[in-house]
């Protein structure tokens, strides 16, 4: 229960200073016994004074209430941790209970001794202060005086009644009189004449100067017509003083009318009589003193209680000491055994950090010094090891990262073809979350069985070949989802790599290629294009003006039927020859578009310059522009952008007109939009036609692809090589709403000027 030493947590060993610690546990200990003590002096002067006593009561008894918690607290505190040390089985456990128990019972057999025998005195001595006879006097004095109250009320009540008969027969106007006879009669202060409603109607005595008199109160008017007559005595509770104190009886009767009309009210008669001052004060005095003897009398419980109060937090204050006593004692016995027992524990369950020692010159403070230099060693070894293991984790992290990074897909399998791990690009590429089929095997992920299969093989050949010809590797390309559709947009073209690691694992890594196969076919395309441009375009002139003349040779040397046959077959002739000459100018355009003289541009201007040519007036579908002041200055070549700009907006009019062709055409969005976040400014074309297919948007940009019946697919194939060449992304998408198409979108996000950037 004693605390350990601790000291700062260095290289060398922690130094304890039992001396500051004992100090400090006879310093805390003094503190609150000297607290317990000058509590016990203040209830000992409290009690020998009355008023002090009773004025202080409260504090005093929660001050001793909450010195008693804290030595209770303090006492169970040291007694549960004695407690869970032995259970603990801990060094030198056994003999801290056994002294703090010895000691405990010094302390507590005494004191529960004399506690004893006090709370007894204290008990039957207090109830001896109160004696039974003046008790009983003093409640035969309260009710001699309450029962002669009672009968001068009564007795004035039948006055009262006996004397209201006298105004039956008097009117209102003339009971003055009859009411000043009656006070002379009774001897009475005040008699006053009420009407059933509470009307003051005539009054005589000392309620004539007022001008409110009080009003009898409708209860009491209820209770003199079911009782014909009510008194009560006032006053006696209005005073503190017995000498000051003055009181009356007042009485109320009912006034009987003789008459028989139906609408006779009837009246009330109240008269007031003072009662004499010495009886109202002989009264008073005893009422007061009764009081008095009562509050004193129900103190004596709380009295009780502050004794025993005082008793209790002696004998706290007693085993307290004891039980102090007992552990300052046994922790200089067992200390420097609990220090090494503790050390050695420590140990044990690996914590090497540097251990307290004792400052004593003794064979036990050798020992403890002894074993904190063993195991300074032995910590120091553990931190080579863990900076050895720091490292590898390290280089085991920065791998991790790696391969988390890397563009390429990697997928360590077992022997059997189980995914052991894989990295971020591979679930990129394969587009299926492989980290859920860690321990299952690439096969059993839908779509990828083939994959899986011709993976095993190479696996398999790579494996039987390895001896005979030396191989580190293998390498293979493969098309996943491929489908009957040149344009499917799933498709992916893979090359992938695979290796035999340790352990017959076994290291596949592969990357997605369709881009770059994209990319070379849009080159191949250009090449073709250009070959056609330059094979396909020299013919046609010569057919064109061989058709002309032979149309100019043969045409008035047939008859009418065969020279219109010879024009219609000499136009069809020139207007094939025309079309094929727009295709083969296209071809060309393609093939031999010029690299882009990037420069400082404003989009917005361009934008607004390019609207000019599609007014309302002059196009069947209706440009809308919705232009981002704040963007600032981009690189870009003016002429080309003016193409591609021209591109996507008749693309986008021809796919709205077309899907609106029966009813009003709605409207084509170009917006332009700055990206603060990215630094980038973005170019945005929104129709509000069909929108793409599933198979035509993963191939949309190269060259021959296209969804309309006219055209040659070039369009968006050159807007994707100017936008290459501007170094600017381009995005295509369809616009969907709660899984509606409601047309395609366009986007193309530029880097801004690098003096804008500065």
């Amino acid at each position: 229960m004693t605390p350990s030493p601790q000291g700062p947590v260095t290289g060398k060993p922690r130094t304890s200073n039992p001396r500051a610690l004992r100090w400090m546990w006879v310093v805390g200990s003094v503190v609150v016994m000297a607290l317990g003590l000058i509590l016990l002096l203040l209830l000992t002067q409290s009690t020998n004074n009355r008023e002090l006593y009773e004025r202080n009561y409260a504090r005093l008894f929660a001050v001793n209430v909450v010195v008693a918690a804290i030595l209770l607290a303090v006492i169970l505190w040291m007694a549960v941790r004695l407690l869970v040390r032995l259970r603990r089985g801990k060094f030198g456990s056994r003999l801290l209970v056994k002294l703090a128990t010895i000691f405990a019972l010094v302390g507590l057999a005494p004191g529960l001794l004399i506690y004893v025998v006090s709370y007894q005195f204290v008990s039957r001595s207090i109830e001896t202060w109160f004696d039974v006879k003046v008790e009983g006097a003093l409640d035969a004095g309260v009710n001699l005086g309450r029962t002669t109250l009672d009968i001068l009320a009564n007795s004035l009540a039948d006055k009262t009644r006996s004397a209201s008969n006298q105004l039956a027969d008097i009117p209102d106007a003339a009971a003055g009189l009859t009411l000043e006879h009656i006070r002379d009669q009774l001897d009475a202060n005040d008699v006053v004449l009420w009407s059933s409603t509470g009307q003051l109607i005539a009054s005589v005595g000392q309620s004539r100067f007022l001008l409110n008199p009080e009003r009898p109160s409708p209860q009491q008017l209820r209770n003199v017509r079911s009782q014909r007559a009510v008194a009560a005595v006032e006053g006696l509770d209005d005073t503190a003083s017995p000498a000051e104190a003055t009181a009356h009886i007042k009485a109320l009767a009912l006034v009987s009318s003789k008459g028989l009309g139906l609408l006779a009210e009837p009246r009330f008669l109240q008269v007031v009589q003072a009662l004499p001052p010495a009886l109202v004060a002989n009264a008073m005095a005893v009422q007061i003193a009764n009081r008095e003897y009562q509050e004193r009398a129900l103190a004596r419980s709380g009295l009780k209680r502050m004794y025993i109060g005082t008793l209790t937090l002696s004998l706290f204050l007693a085993v307290f000491g004891a039980v102090l006593l007992a552990v300052l004692l046994g922790n200089q016995l067992a200390r420097p055994l609990l220090l090494l027992a503790d050390g050695v524990r420590q140990v044990a369950a690996g914590d090497l950090t540097p251990k307290a020692v004792l400052l004593g010159r003794d064979e036990l403070g050798g020992l403890t010094r002894s074993f904190a230099n063993m195991t300074q060693q032995l910590a120091d070894a553990r931190s080579a090891v863990d900076q050895s293991m720091a490292q590898v984790s390290a280089a085991r992290a920065n791998l991790q990262t790696i391969l988390d990074n890397l563009t390429a897909g990697v997928i360590v399998l077992d022997a059997q073809g189980l995914i052991q791990s894989s990295n971020p690009g591979a679930t990129r590429i394969l587009r299926e979350p492989l980290a859920a089929f860690e321990g299952r095997s690439l096969g059993d992920i839908v779509g990828l069985q083939d994959f899986a299969q011709r993976v095993q093989a190479q696996f398999d050949i790579f494996l039987s070949e390895q001896t005979h010809h030396g191989l580190d590797h293998w390498q293979q390309s493969f098309e996943l989802n491929a489908t009957a559709s040149p344009f499917s947009q799933n498709a992916i073209i893979l090359v992938a790599r695979g290796a035999e690691l340790p352990g017959s694992n076994r290291l596949l890594v592969f990357d997605d290629i369709s881009e770059i196969v994209s990319a070379q076919r849009a080159q191949a395309w250009g090449e073709v294009a250009r070959r056609l441009a330059h094979e396909i375009k020299n013919p046609l002139t010569p057919i064109q003006l061989s058709a002309e003349r032979l149309e100019m040779k043969l045409l008035n040397k047939v008859g009418e039927p065969e020279q219109a046959l010879l024009k219609k077959s000499v136009k069809t002739i020139v207007d094939q020859v025309d079309a094929m000459k727009r295709l083969v100018n296209e071809f060309r355009d393609y093939a031999r578009l010029p690299a882009a003289e990037l420069k400082p541009l404003d989009l917005n201007l361009l934008v607004q310059d390019v609207l000019h040519l599609y007014d309302s007036d002059t196009t069947a579908v209706n440009v809308v522009s919705e232009l981002d002041a704040e963007c600032p200055m981009i690189l870009g070549d003016a002429q080309q952008l003016r193409q591609v700009i021209h591109n996507l907006l008749q693309n986008a009019q021809d796919a709205t007109e077309a899907a609106h062709a029966a009813g009003s055409i709605p409207e084509v969005t170009l917006r332009t939009q700055w990206i603060a976040s990215a630094q980038r400014v973005r170019l945005v074309v929104r129709d509000q036609g069909t929108g793409f297919p599933e198979n035509i948007l993963k191939r949309a940009f190269e060259p021959y692809v296209t969804t309309k019946s006219r055209g040659t697919g070039l369009g968006l194939a050159v807007v994707k090589k100017i936008a290459d060449e501007h170094g600017a992304r381009i995005d295509l998408s369809n616009r969907l709403n709660n899984g509606v198409v409601e047309g395609a979108q366009v986007s193309l996000s530029f880097a801004i000027h690098q003096s804008v950037v500065g």
